[in-house]
């Protein structure tokens, strides 16, 4: 009798079941190189370039919508954050679209960082490794002896899967590696002698150049999704270069009443309807520090979906303070989209900073140092007591007042 069961199970599994596997859309959204889906919101996810920014922002920037980096005070790390963006894209075989009124695209690709692969990867990793324990062994020599049993804060924000690639800023992309990525240049200067008149509608007449190029590549190419038949589907990366600055023909930076204060934001609300219905992502470069009405920066920061903001050391008091000795400056997430929830995806770390090594660019977690005793002198304690008051949360909120701690 019970061996009635289990030949009658036999026979069903021999037959025809009306179970069905629903995971057909997900294998869709997987199969695009380069990309993820969301464990989260589902929605598809693209690495920045960074693993450690990817992890900041989410697990990565979702496709459709748009990254604005406010730029800092030199355009020195900003842009490294944009040549990252195109690189990711170039190893991943996506297309690419670059925008520039100031470099020629043509030199921007060029100086792409070289990506660690494989065996590369791991030699890189590693001599950073030694160097970093090398640092820790000369650190030792000066914590006290009770600092030294206590376990190491992680400093980098990590993700549980590998997502993204790690490049050598020290190096250039190979010219194979190159000549292989289909990519698309906009350069103002350039597009003015082709037709120096043209007719726009309430906006800047470079900005209104730059959305027809765009929107040409789009449904060209088909990442409107209207030719259905393309075998394999891509991803289009479009990154725009220091967006509103004078070279733009745009006053912004330069007047806190410009001739046409909504000009940025009308090409802004163009270009988020594009991206939305395609497959493609966008990076901004923006010298937010030069915009004179802050109003205007408001509207720019609720136009876009993702908002980072770098600040240097360089030239500023921070450089020599010995709270920041081991950043080069400091990163701001003003704002991460809400996709497909009623809340946004944020981190657990709040104070991060940014450090540019010798061949790796950076974010992790501000911390405080410790207590180095009698080799400080007074003025730097007091510095670090000043200092801790600009950090909102974390350990810096264990020292806002006027006495620096002392164990």
């Amino acid at each position: 009798m019970a061996a009635a069961p289990a030949a009658g199970g036999e026979a069903r599994g021999r037959g025809a079941t009306s179970f069905q596997r629903k995971a057909a859309a997900g294998s869709r959204l997987a199969s695009v190189a380069g990309t993820r889906p969301s464990v989260r919101h589902g929605q598809l996810l693209l690495s920045s370039g960074l693993p450690s920014l990817d992890c900041v922002l989410g697990g990565g920037v979702a496709v459709g919508t748009l990254l604005l980096i406010e730029e800092d005070k030199y355009s020195l790390y900003s842009n490294l954050l944009f040549k990252y963006f195109l690189a990711e894209g170039a190893v991943c075989g996506h297309d690419l679209f670059v925008a520039s009124a100031k470099e020629h695209p043509d030199n921007i690709l060029k100086d792409l960082p070289a990506p660690l692969l494989d065996d590369t990867y791991r030699n890189e990793l590693g001599e950073e490794a030694a160097a970093v324990k090398s640092e820790d062994f000369q650190d030792s020599m000066k914590i006290a002896w009770r600092y030294q049993n206590l376990p190491k804060m992680e400093a980098s924000p990590t993700t549980s899967t590998k997502f993204g690639h790690y490049y050598d800023v020290s190096k250039t992309m190979s010219p194979e590696l190159f000549q292989s990525i289909k990519w698309h240049s906009f350069y103002l200067p350039e597009e003015l002698s082709l037709q120096p008149k043209m007719k726009t509608c309430h906006m800047n007449s470079a900005y209104a150049r730059l959305l027809q190029s765009i929107q040409r590549i789009i449904y060209q190419e088909g990442f409107d999704g209207s030719d259905p038949q393309k075998k394999q589907k891509n991803i289009l990366r479009i990154g725009i270069q220091s967006l509103g600055s004078l070279l733009w023909g745009d006053d912004i930076c330069s007047s806190d009443t410009p001739e046409d204060i909504h000009s940025l934001t009308k090409f802004l609300y163009i270009l988020r309807g594009l991206l939305r219905k395609s497959l493609s992502a966008c990076i901004i470069t923006v010298p937010a520090h030069l915009i004179q009405n802050k109003a205007i920066m408001e509207r720019v920061t609720n136009l876009s979906d993702t908002v980072v903001g770098l600040e240097s050391f360089i030239g500023s008091e921070r450089e020599t303070n010995p709270l920041y000795k081991d950043y080069h400056g400091l990163v701001h997430v003003h704002q991460i989209p809400r996709l497909n929830s009623l809340i946004c995806d944020v981190s657990d770390t709040k104070d991060l900073a940014f450090r540019l090594k010798r061949k790796l660019f950076t974010i992790e977690r501000l911390h405080l140092p410790p207590d180095l005793s009698d080799t400080v002198s007074r003025a730097s304690k007091q510095d670090l007591a000043e200092s801790a008051k600009l950090l909102s949360s974390g350990c810096g909120a264990m020292a806002i007042g006027k006495k620096h701690l002392d164990f």
